[in-house]
């Protein structure tokens, strides 16, 4: 494979307080398409990697039922929640994705030390991605308590609502915070984690943006997050199991949007 034509890895950048602020670009209505494609190529020169990343999440996925199966109003909000902490878990899949880039066999003792060099920053951010996942399972609850007043029904008899729109009001709450949350780590997260892993970028800066990334290709990312949920509930329905495969196939395509959506930074040596 050819040397990487973006010239910045995490060791050949300096400071953040030298860094400029990253440039946008914009990109076309379904380039998530294409991210998808180049993440297949990733999963193909690393599918031992990508699937052992992939099986982690099914498996906190199974786990997590298993732990609350008595108390599947905590369940709903937990395996929602963990998937708001998905970019922060997917670090090693986009480090797996910049091992290949760079020219390198990707390497999976490489990818579970990744950021590592700005630990700072992605730690911060996790922070963050961590506070918000707190505050949902807090809202998720709410909502349960607003409509189910007096006893939470039975696993079968609350299934049997949802299949059959029974309690459209409480999905439609339910649906419309999960839409919130999910908005903010999406539109804070879109290149947050792959630009403070491929430079010394602090958190706030990488925070703002990905929410330039989404200001200025509304349109691409929409698509780009219906797909990542379309994503999700196929993996709920398969019992977390399709997780191993898609999940690796968004956490690559997710660094590859990165790339898409910031413009390369020019040679560190040429930064003030």
């Amino acid at each position: 494979m050819q040397q990487s034509e973006h010239p910045e890895t995490p060791q050949a950048v300096g400071d953040a307080q030298d860094l400029p602020f990253p440039v946008v670009r914009e990109v076309g209505l379904f380039a998530c398409f294409d991210w998808l494609g180049r993440a297949f190529q990733d999963m193909r020169a690393s599918p031992g990697g990508s699937l052992f990343y992939g099986a982690c999440f099914a498996f906190m996925g199974l786990v997590l039922t298993t732990l609350f199966r008595h108390a599947y109003h905590l369940t709903s909000a937990l395996v929602c929640g963990f998937l708001l902490l998905g970019p922060f878990l997917s670090l090693g899949l986009y480090d797996l994705s910049r091992q290949r880039e760079a020219g390198q066999p990707p390497v999976l003792a490489h990818s579970l030390t990744a950021g590592g060099h700005n630990a700072g920053a992605i730690g911060v951010f996790a922070v963050i991605l961590i506070i918000i996942f707190l505050v949902w399972a807090r809202a998720s609850l709410v909502v349960f308590a607003l409509f189910y007043t007096t006893q939470m029904p039975s696993v079968d008899h609350f299934l049997e609502q949802v299949l059959t729109l029974q309690n459209v009001e409480f999905l439609m709450a339910y649906a419309v915070v999960g839409f919130i949350f999910a908005s903010l780590v999406f539109g804070a997260s879109v290149v947050a984690i792959p630009l403070m892993l491929d430079r010394r970028q602090d958190a706030v800066t990488s925070i703002l943006a990905s929410l330039f990334a989404l200001g200025h290709n509304p349109g691409p990312m929409l698509v780009w997050a219906a797909l990542i949920v379309v994503f999700a509930v196929i993996g709920f329905l398969t019992f977390f199991l399709g997780l191993i495969v898609l999940m690796p196939l968004v956490g690559h395509a997710t660094w590859h949007a990165y790339r898409a959506l910031i413009e390369p930074l020019q040679h560190p040596a040429a930064v003030a």
